[in-house]
């Protein structure tokens, strides 16, 4: 995989406080694009962040209707990969690439 391809199969780390949780656990959770698979992400993020990936787990989350101010709509789609590094091995995801 080129190193291109490795920007491209993480769209960006999730934070919120069920995400903060996990970081106790030595996982990290990303938005990925819905066609990315699990090699493609323990791949780029172990030559992203240069860490140890022990498990990748995905899911897809269908996107919502909502109604505003009375027309109706959807949103996007999309899919998260739950990350477990090894132990020793941590990702400061606040700070940039």
């Amino acid at each position: 995989m080129s190193e291109a391809r490795h920007y491209d199969a993480i769209l960006s780390p999730v934070i919120t406080e069920k995400a903060t949780l996990a970081s106790e656990h030595n996982q990290v959770i990303f938005r990925v694009p819905l066609e990315t698979t699990k090699p493609q992400v323990k791949a780029a993020v172990e030559k992203l962040f240069k860490v140890k990936v022990k498990a990748v787990n995905t899911l897809r989350q269908q996107g919502k209707l909502k109604v505003f101010k009375g027309v109706k709509g959807k949103q996007n789609d999309f899919k998260k990969a739950i990350v477990t590094l090894e132990d020793g091995h941590s990702i400061d995801v606040t700070t940039g690439l």
